[in-house]
C-alpha cells in the first residue's frame, strides 16, 4: 500500500465532484489515501457563450490536462464524453468506469403533453448540436435556445424562462439524485460517444497509478466507448458535429448505431452494424468509413465545418 496520497483533480461542479468522490471511494476500498483537488475550467467560467463557439468540450478538460502534465495532480476525473478524441501527448485514459444510463432525457417546465401536438411551436433548450439536430429532425416546428451551466443551473433556468423544456443526459441527473425531474427518456435519440461513462486520466509514465486504478476499470464499457470515440475521430466530426454514436454488447456480439444530422435537422444519415465481439476492434473505423462513402454525409460535414473535406 503506497504511503503517498493520490491527488484527484476535478472541476468543482456538483456532478464533477460526485464523479471524483466516487473514484476516490473506490480507491479507498483498495487501501489508498486520496484527496480532491478542485480546478476551474474555462468552460465553467464562461457561461454566456455557446459551447461550440467557445471551442467545444475540450474547454472542460484543458485545465485538468495542464495540471496533470505539471504534476499538480495524479488523476483527472472526467465525463468521458467531454474528452476530445485527440488527447495531449503524455496523457492517457487509465481507467473507464462502468457506464451509467447512456440515454438523453427531456425535462419539461410543466409537462410534456405538447410533444403530441405536431403544430405546437415549442422552445427547447440545449447547447448540443447533436441533441438539437436530432430533436429538430423529429420536431421540425420547434425552436432551439442555448443553455449553459451545471445541471442545477440548467434546471433552474427552465423555470426562470418561458422555455418548454430542456434536454439532459440521464446519467448526470441520476448521479446527483435529480432524476425525479425527468419527464421522458428519449430512447429514439442516439447519445454522444461515451455518454454516461466516467474516465480517469493520468500521465503515461506513472505505472504505479495505473496499477492503483486498474481494479475499477470496466472492460466492456471500455470496448463500447472506444468504438464510439474512434467512429467520431475517423469521421472528423469533432465535438461540435450533430453526431451520435452508441455501441452495446449483446451476448457475444457488439451492436453499433450512429447518426449524423444537419444543424437544422432537415437531413440525417444513420448506420447500424453488428459484429462479433472478437472482431469489434475495428468496428468504429469500419462504420465511419462506410458513412464517409455517402456524398450526403460529406455535404453535411462540409456545411458544419465551413470548409472543403
Amino acid at each position: 500500500m503506497p504511503e503517498k496520497t493520490i491527488r484527484i483533480g476535478t472541476r468543482d461542479s456538483i456532478l464533477a465532484t460526485w464523479q471524483a468522490d466516487f473514484v476516490s471511494s473506490q480507491l479507498k476500498k483498495h487501501g489508498y489515501t486520496t484527496e480532491l483537488v478542485f480546478i476551474k475550467s474555462e468552460g465553467d467560467m464562461i457561461l454566456d457563450t455557446p459551447l461550440p463557439l467557445l471551442g467545444g468540450k475540450g474547454v472542460f478538460t484543458k485545465a485538468l490536462d495542464d495540471a496533470l502534465l505539471n504534476n499538480e495532480i495524479d488523476f483527472a476525473v472526467h465525463s468521458f464524453k467531454d474528452i476530445p478524441t485527440n488527447m495531449p501527448q503524455g496523457l492517457h485514459v487509465a481507467a473507464i468506469l462502468e457506464r451509467e444510463d447512456p440515454r438523453d432525457v427531456f425535462v419539461a417546465r410543466s409537462n410534456d403533453i405538447f410533444l403530441e401536438n405536431g403544430e405546437y411551436e415549442a422552445v427547447i433548450a440545449t447547447s448540443s448540436h447533436r441533441r438539437g439536430g436530432q430533436w429538430l429532425n423529429k420536431y421540425p416546428n420547434h425552436k432551439l435556445t442555448d443553455i449553459r451551466g451545471n445541471v442545477h443551473t440548467r434546471l433552474r433556468k427552465i423555470n426562470e424562462n418561458k422555455w418548454d423544456g430542456a434536454i439532459f443526459a440521464a446519467a448526470g441527473l441520476k448521479r446527483v439524485g435529480l432524476d425525479a425531474n425527468i419527464s421522458q427518456y428519449l430512447d429514439w435519440m442516439i447519445p454522444a460517444p461515451a455518454q454516461g461513462a466516467i474516465a480517469v486520466m493520468a500521465k503515461e509514465n506513472r505505472p504505479e497509478l495505473i496499477r492503483a486504478i486498474g481494479p475499477i476499470h470496466h472492460p466492456y464499457t471500455a470496448i463500447c466507448t472506444r468504438i464510439e470515440r474512434r467512429f467520431l475521430q475517423v469521421l472528423e466530426g469533432g465535438c461540435s458535429a450533430p453526431l451520435g454514436a452508441f455501441a452495446r454488447i449483446i451476448g457475444t456480439d457488439v451492436h453499433f448505431e450512429a447518426i449524423l444530422t444537419s444543424l437544422d435537422g432537415k437531413r440525417k444519415e444513420t448506420i447500424q452494424v453488428n459484429v462479433s465481439l472478437e472482431h469489434a476492434a475495428s468496428l468504429g473505423d469500419h462504420a465511419a468509413e462506410e458513412m464517409m462513402k455517402r456524398e450526403s454525409v460529406m455535404d453535411i460535414l462540409k456545411e458544419i465545418r465551413g470548409d472543403e473535406l
